[in-house]
């Protein structure tokens, strides 16, 4: 019987990864399939199901890492305290994260809330609240709570619009995105709680 390589292995793990989470954010959690994702990746399904047990599986497998890193930004945040310094550095570290992280940003982000129950999203969707309480302090208004809903869900539409939208084309491209994204998710923030 010839063996696989465990680097073989790997590979296809990854790449079935990113491929999902591609799908993911473009067409959807509901919308993509295990035999969409094969196909894109050149396996069969039964390939697919040999790395990852169930859609589900893959889409924990997809966004993990970026909810990991979510919490381990928002630890380092609330460790900084509230000064301006330290928020502005956050600022940083968190647009850095989500252009890092767009796709799994866009999807837990977007899909939050079709995806309850699934325990990947119910984390992302407990780090989001926590990161909301913690940036929007229990005297914030509707107002400074929807500026924070902008911020985030606003960075996590504008960096995948062009794999949403492919006929709008690049509409920013990500290099130029950081700059533009600290500036109005700073201007947005410092503006709640004041």
């Amino acid at each position: 019987m010839p063996s696989v390589d465990s680097s073989t292995r790997l590979r296809a793990h990854d790449e079935l990864r990113l491929i999902a989470i591609e799908q993911f954010a473009t067409v959807g959690f509901a919308g993509a399939s295990l035999q969409q994702i094969a196909d894109i990746a050149g396996y069969s399904k039964s390939s697919v199901l040999y790395h990852f047990a169930s859609k589900e599986a893959l889409l924990e497998a997809a966004i993990a890492p970026a909810v990991d890193a979510l919490e381990v930004l928002f630890s380092e945040y609330i460790a900084a305290g509230r000064s301006d310094e330290a928020r502005a550095a956050f600022i940083e570290q968190f647009v850095d994260f989500l252009i890092r992280h767009r796709l799994e940003v866009h999807t837990f982000i977007n899909q939050g809330s079709s995806l309850r129950g699934i325990p990947i999203i119910d984390r992302a969707n407990a780090v989001v609240a926590a990161l909301g309480d913690a940036v929007c302090d229990e005297h914030a208004s509707t107002v400074d709570r929807m500026r924070f809903g902008v911020a985030l869900g606003g960075a996590a539409f504008i960096l995948v619009a062009d794999m949403t939208f492919p006929d709008l084309g690049d509409i920013v491209p990500v290099d130029d995105a950081r700059d533009a994204l600290i500036t109005v998710i700073g201007e947005l923030l410092a503006l709640i709680n004041r």
